[in-house]
């Protein structure tokens, strides 16, 4: 069991706690529970359920030299959200590891170079899996997840985000699919050949999904491959509604009704999702979960900074972590208030208000800028759990939180996938 690594963090939980729990009827009713028997609770109720994160930029971690995923890293020191003891020390059970390429010119040559990159960072995670097989191993099933957990080890899924290492080749879906890709997000900050998206700042380019784009989505429903729309526009997401034969998720977004951002969903958006039978995956960036006050001054400071950077995918080691410095040093000068974990369950309960408690995950977007104050990091994503339990959900509905939802739109991704194989 997990809970002994637990324990540095219940001082974080009862200090949270402090000024805003009032404490009710424990499980047997007879007298009031304490805020140290409600932590203790929900930290078995979080050992019980599969945990399972499906949004990590780790693997651009992973391919930076002499970077070890068993070591434990500072995340202060090195800006690493992420590695297999601090899944262990969180009780993360599974993850989904994205293989990012920023967006690039779109052409034959930048097309190459975005799948060479993409193929780098998948097999950089197959042989992490295989190097660190005693505590950890590659899943492509959702049941792979569970067997993995009743083995003591992590499960660890490939996922690409943004289409664009697919360049204009339909052909690299199938080749995704067989290294080990489950999900897609189809676009990422720009417009690519598939989709346009939500923060491109010249606006949309094919008004949702081009003609493409839907042959790469009809082909992820052949191969059973989840499609993603985190970061599409809200056209990308229609379209993705429309088009798909099989459930879709959002690996990593938020609700716009609770925070006004374009990288969000709104309630209509929400809405179908249900009906879609897709899921929607909470994501631990401070922007996405509370509105900010503004700040023009960082604003300006961090536009210079970003106007005179290369892309992360081209920096050395020590490059990533001068960046990683300046903002840092940027933050701290010009200080914000961070979200907390109790904006994750403001979302998380408004989700469950318009789309119901079968249509929300977690995706914390770790090594990707997701990390807030109370879950920096893999090892304190337990305190999602201890928030919930806090809240009054139950531990069926932890459980189809933390890992349930998705694992039944894969399931029925995969299902959908034979049915089409076996017609054709």
């Amino acid at each position: 069991m997990l809970q002994k690594p637990y324990m540095p963090f219940l001082a974080f939980a009862l200090a949270l706690s402090a000024c805003s729990h009032s404490p009710g009827p424990d499980m047997a009713g007879s007298r009031i529970e304490t805020e140290e028997e409600l932590v203790a609770r929900a930290l078995k109720i979080h050992d019980r359920v599969l945990t399972f994160d499906s949004h990590a930029d780790t693997p651009l971690r992973m391919i930076e030299p002499g970077f070890d995923m068993a070591e434990r890293h500072d995340p202060n020191e090195t800006g690493s959200k992420v590695d297999y003891p601090r899944m262990k020390e969180g009780g993360l059970d599974a993850i989904f590891f994205a293989a990012f390429v920023a967006q690039d010119i779109r052409d034959d040559e930048g097309h190459s170079r975005a799948k060479a990159l993409g193929l780098q960072m998948i097999d950089a995670v197959i042989e992490s899996t295989e190097e660190n097989s005693a505590i950890v191993g590659l899943a492509l099933d959702p049941d792979d997840a569970y067997e993995l957990e009743n083995q003591g080890k992590r499960a660890i899924y490939i996922g690409i985000e943004n289409g664009y290492p697919i360049g204009n080749d339909l052909s690299n879906v199938e080749l995704y699919y067989d290294k080990g890709v489950r999900y897609i997000t189809l676009v990422h900050s720009s417009n690519n050949d598939l989709a346009d998206s939500a923060t491109d700042s010249n606006g949309p380019e094919h008004g949702g999904i081009s003609k493409f784009g839907q042959q790469v989505v009809e082909e992820m429903n052949r191969l059973g491959i989840m499609v993603d729309v985190s970061h599409g526009s809200d056209d990308v997401f229609f379209d993705a509604i429309e088009m798909s034969k099989a459930p879709i998720i959002a690996s990593h977004s938020n609700a716009r009704a609770v925070t006004d951002h374009e990288r969000n969903m709104s309630n209509d958006m929400l809405r179908l999702m249900a009906e879609n039978g897709g899921v929607v995956q909470l994501t631990m960036l401070d922007d996405y979960l509370r509105d900010a006050p503004e700040n023009p001054e960082l604003d300006a400071a961090v536009a210079e900074l970003r106007a005179n950077m290369k892309p992360v995918s081209e920096m050395t080691r020590q490059e990533r972590a001068a960046m990683r410095q300046a903002f840092n040093d940027l933050n701290e000068k010009f200080r914000v208030p961070p979200a907390t974990v109790k904006h994750v369950a403001d979302h998380i309960d408004h989700i469950v208000k318009v789309a119901g408690i079968d249509h929300v995950g977690i995706g914390c977007d770790f090594d990707g800028g997701g990390g807030i104050e109370g879950v920096f990091d893999a090892s304190e994503v337990m305190n999602i759990t201890i928030e919930l339990v806090r809240r009054g959900y139950t531990e069926e509905q932890i459980e189809k939180i933390w890992g349930g939802n998705l694992m039944r739109v894969f399931r029925k991704v995969q299902a959908v996938a034979a049915t089409i194989q076996a017609d054709s």
